[in-house]
C-alpha cells in the first residue's frame, strides 16, 4: 500500500487545532476528526477514498505541517494538498489584513489575538455545505452533525488503510440514487430527505452548477441557492461562508451566532437580521472571520476546546 509524507510550509500565524475546531464544530464529528494533535479526513483521489492526517509540527514564524496520505502515491497527495486540503484549512489565505483591521477596535482586537492564527476553513465541496446546511436546519447543532455522520457512515467510503480509518462524505454520485426511505431511517426528516436526494441528482446531472463560481458576486450567489429545494437565507449565507470561502458572510439568522454577538458586545436587546448586518458592517469585509472567532469563544467557554493561551 502507497504511503506519502509531504512538509508543507505555512505563512505566519497558522494554528492548526483551533482551524481545525472552527472546523469540526463538535467533538461528536466523526467525519473532520481530531485526536488533540493529528487531524484526519478521508477525502477522494480520482475515485478512491484516501485519509490524510496532517500535524502540526512547526509554529512561531515558519508554521509547517506534515501531511501523511496512506493509499496514495506522492503526486496524487500533492494535488490533494494544494486542490482540497489548501482551501479546507484555508492555508492560501493571508490574515494579516484582518488583523489590521482588528488593531483599531479594542474588543475585536481581543477576540483575534485570543485566537490568533485560527485560518477561516471551508468544506471540500459546496455540495458538502450544502447537505451540511440542510441537515442542521431547525435543530441543535449535535443533532444535525449526528445526522451527518450517519449519511457518511451509510453512504460514505472508507479506504482500506490505515485501519479504522473515517469514511469520506458522500459525494453526488454516492446520494443520488438514496431512496427517501434510506435517509429517513439515519434520521432526516421527508423534506430533508428529498431535498437532499434532489440536489445530489441535479449535481450527478449537471443540472445545477455548485463549483467555479469565484467570480459571481455574492448577491447573485445567493440568489441562485436560495432557489435550490430546502435552501433559505440561513442556508445560503452558511454555505457562502463554508462553502465558497466569503469571508464578509456572518450567516444573520444564525441564532447562536446573533446571541454570542449581543454578549460580545454587551447589547440588552436580542438582536434580528438587520440589526446583525448593520453591526457587521463595521468589520467589512471580514465579518465571516468574526463569525468564525466568536465560534471559537462559544466553545473555548463551554469547556469544548482547551485553553488557547499559546500564541501562533
Amino acid at each position: 500500500m502507497a504511503r506519502s509524507c509531504l512538509a508543507v510550509e505555512v505563512a505566519p500565524p497558522f494554528r492548526l487545532d483551533l482551524t481545525v475546531w472552527a472546523l469540526r464544530r463538535r467533538a461528536i464529528n466523526r467525519i473532520d476528526r481530531w485526536d488533540g494533535t493529528t487531524y484526519r479526513r478521508t477525502l477522494f483521489a480520482g475515485d478512491a477514498p484516501v485519509e490524510l492526517a496532517v500535524t502540526q509540527v512547526a509554529r512561531g514564524d515558519r508554521p509547517r505541517l506534515r501531511v501523511v496520505a496512506a493509499g496514495a502515491r506522492p503526486s496524487a497527495c500533492r494535488r490533494l494538498v494544494d486542490t482540497v486540503l489548501a482551501p479546507v484549512l484555508g492555508l492560501a489565505i493571508d490574515l494579516m489584513p484582518f488583523y489590521r483591521i482588528a488593531a483599531r477596535d479594542p474588543r475585536l482586537n481581543e477576540l483575534a489575538e485570543r485566537f490568533r492564527g485560527m485560518r477561516p476553513p471551508r468544506f471540500p465541496t459546496v455540495f458538502e455545505a450544502l447537505v451540511n446546511g440542510i441537515a442542521c436546519q431547525q435543530l441543535s447543532l449535535e443533532a444535525g452533525l449526528t445526522l451527518l455522520n450517519r449519511l457518511a457512515a451509510a453512504h460514505g467510503r472508507a479506504p482500506r488503510s490505515p485501519p479504522g480509518s473515517g469514511a469520506a462524505f458522500p459525494r453526488p454520485c454516492d446520494l443520488a440514487g438514496a431512496s427517501p426511505e434510506s435517509l429517513r431511517a439515519l434520521g432526516f426528516s421527508r423534506s430533508k430527505s428529498a431535498a437532499i436526494i434532489e440536489l445530489a441528482s441535479a449535481a450527478k446531472r449537471g443540472d445545477v452548477r455548485l463549483d467555479g463560481l469565484d467570480c459571481v458576486d455574492d448577491n447573485a450567489l445567493q440568489a441562485s441557492l436560495d432557489r435550490l429545494r430546502g435552501v433559505g437565507r440561513w442556508t445560503a449565507e452558511y454555505v457562502l461562508l463554508r462553502g465558497y470561502g466569503r469571508l464578509d458572510v456572518f450567516p444573520g439568522d444564525d441564532v447562536g451566532a446573533r446571541n454570542g454577538l449581543q454578549r460580545w458586545l454587551g447589547l440588552s436587546c436580542p438582536l434580528d437580521y438587520e440589526r446583525t448586518r448593520t453591526i457587521v458592517r463595521h468589520w467589512r469585509p471580514y465579518g465571516g472571520l468574526v463569525y468564525l472567532h466568536l465560534l471559537l469563544k462559544s466553545l473555548h467557554e463551554k469547556g469544548m476546546i482547551p485553553a488557547v493561551e499559546d500564541r501562533a
